[in-house]
Order: C-alpha cells, then sequence, then structure tokens
C-alpha cells in the first residue's frame, strides 16, 4: 500500500499516515493538491490530508478540494498534535528574529509567539518543511514551529517545547481513496450540497435530519466561485449512507437541493479506536 501526504518527513501528516497503516509506503508531496493528483492519477492508494484542528479550525482548501475531485473519503484519523520551537544547536531564544511554521502550526501557538519581541513571523507551506529550511539554510538567527521528529530529521533542538495554546491539539485527518481501506462499517458521512436563495432553505435542509433523529455533528458554508455571495455547504452526520434514516434524508434533500453529492462514508476515528480496543482485550 502507498499512501501519499503532504510535508517533509517529520510533518504530522506523516505521523497522522503511520496510523493509517504503519506498514504502508510513504510518499511525500509539498502541496496538497499534488495529494489529490497522485491519488487521482495512481501511484498512491490513498492520501491523507488534514480537514480539521481542534484550536485553529478547518483547512478550507481541503474541502473545496474535495468538490473538484471525484475522490471519496474512506477513513479518518484524529493525531495529538504537540508543536515545538526548534533551532540549530547553539542558538538561543534571544538570537531569534525569525519564526517559520505553517499557518496553521502559527494560529495554534498565537499565546506564546506573541510573548516573542523583535521577531517576524513567517508562514511557510509545511512545519517540517520550515524545520528543513533552518537546518538546510543554517539559519542561526531562525527557528521553526514544528514537531518533535522534525526537530530529529534535521538535526535542530527545542528552544521551547509544547508551545500550542491549548493541551487539547488535535488535528483531524481524511483519508482519500478510489477503494474503501477496510470492511471495517461505516458510521459518517459527508456530504456538500447547495440550497436555493430563498427565506428557510437552510432550516428546511437541515430539517430532513433532524426529522430523523440523524445527529449532524458538523456544519461548514464556503463561497462559491464566480458566484458572489452565494454558498456551499459542507455537513457530517452520525450515521452511515445506507443506514435506513440517513438514506431517507439523503432522498429528502435531494428533492429540493440544487445540488448535493456525498463525498464519502466511512468509520469514525472513535469508533475506530473503539473496535482496537475491543480486538486488544483479553
Amino acid at each position: 500500500m502507498r499512501i501519499a501526504y503532504q510535508g517533509e518527513l517529520g510533518a504530522f501528516s506523516e505521523a497522522a499516515a503511520r496510523l493509517v497503516h504503519a506498514d504502508a509506503e510513504l510518499v511525500a508531496y509539498r502541496s496538497f493538491e499534488e495529494v489529490f493528483g497522485a491519488v487521482d492519477a495512481g501511484p498512491a492508494s490513498y492520501g491523507v490530508l488534514p480537514i480539521e484542528n481542534s484550536i485553529g479550525g478547518s483547512i478550507h482548501r481541503n474541502y473545496d478540494l474535495l468538490v473538484e475531485h471525484h475522490l471519496p473519503i474512506v477513513a479518518e484519523v484524529e493525531l495529538p498534535v504537540v508543536h515545538h520551537l526548534l533551532a540549530l544547536p547553539g542558538v538561543g531564544l534571544g538570537d531569534l528574529r525569525r519564526v517559520y511554521s505553517h499557518p496553521q502550526g502559527l494560529a495554534q501557538c498565537e499565546r506564546f509567539l506573541r510573548t516573542l519581541t523583535g521577531v517576524e513571523i513567517i508562514a511557510t507551506y509545511d512545519t517540517a518543511g520550515s524545520a528543513k529550511l533552518v537546518a538546510d539554510d543554517h539559519l542561526i538567527d531562525a527557528a521553526a514551529i514544528a514537531s518533535a521528529r522534525a526537530g530529529e530529521v534535521f538535526g535542530l533542538m527545542p528552544l521551547a517545547s509544547a508551545i500550542q495554546d491549548f493541551d487539547d491539539n488535535i488535528t483531524r485527518f481524511i483519508v482519500i481513496g478510489r477503494r474503501p481501506l477496510d470492511e471495517a462499517p461505516a458510521d459518517k458521512t459527508t456530504i456538500a450540497f447547495t440550497v436555493p436563495n430563498v427565506p428557510g432553505a437552510l432550516f428546511k435542509a437541515l430539517s430532513v435530519f433532524a426529522l430523523r433523529d440523524v445527529d449532524l455533528v458538523k456544519l461548514e458554508s464556503r463561497p462559491i466561485p464566480g458566484r458572489p455571495w452565494e454558498y456551499l455547504f459542507y455537513a457530517e452526520v452520525g450515521s452511515a449512507r445506507d443506514e435506513l434514516r440517513c438514506a431517507r434524508a439523503l432522498a429528502h434533500l435531494a428533492e429540493f437541493a440544487p445540488m448535493l453529492r456525498v463525498l464519502g462514508t466511512y468509520q469514525s476515528w472513535k469508533s475506530r479506536q473503539k473496535a482496537t480496543r475491543s480486538e486488544m482485550a483479553p
């Protein structure tokens, strides 16, 4: 099995990919678009992409890419994220003039960054890529916010550890692929839909789930390119697509939604962990 992820060695996406399949061959790509492309074209069987962080919120680009591509979500992974401020050996906090990291990494460490004076905060494409930049360019006045593994990979030392704003810093990743990841029973479904621009349209859309006691666990809106002030809604429901109540709710929604797409039906991470613990129990 070959799994594509975005970032360098030591990226949190690499760690998430290891949780999908410990023995898989992992292939790193620079951008989210390239991960989708690798799965679409076939070099990779699956792709692992961050979709939401418990502090920084949604990774909107990946929601957009789910609609642009026809690659379903086949699983999800949750990964605790611990950030470290990494620099070359011998560099101290007082030497810093720049700190590099992915925008999400910077957002998740905002409180700590405010304690640094006279330091420029620079966004990059990847947390681990920031560590690589500091190491490769031998930057003696810079540091990167990245994982402990990234520090080990690129020979950097922590100037400060666990600098995220909150201890419960968790990133949820989705797994995309053309085939199911395994035979685990689905209990979660992600959809995208639009509604007519008339009073009560969104209420009506959400009511198809409420009337059938289908748990709506997330709702997100994104602008529709080329159609100012019109929106595409993403929703996650706590049910398999083919479960009778969910199937009826989706059929009802399709009656008046101009566009409705199921982006994937899969086993939730909570259920996956519960099943794993049951298998390990004596």
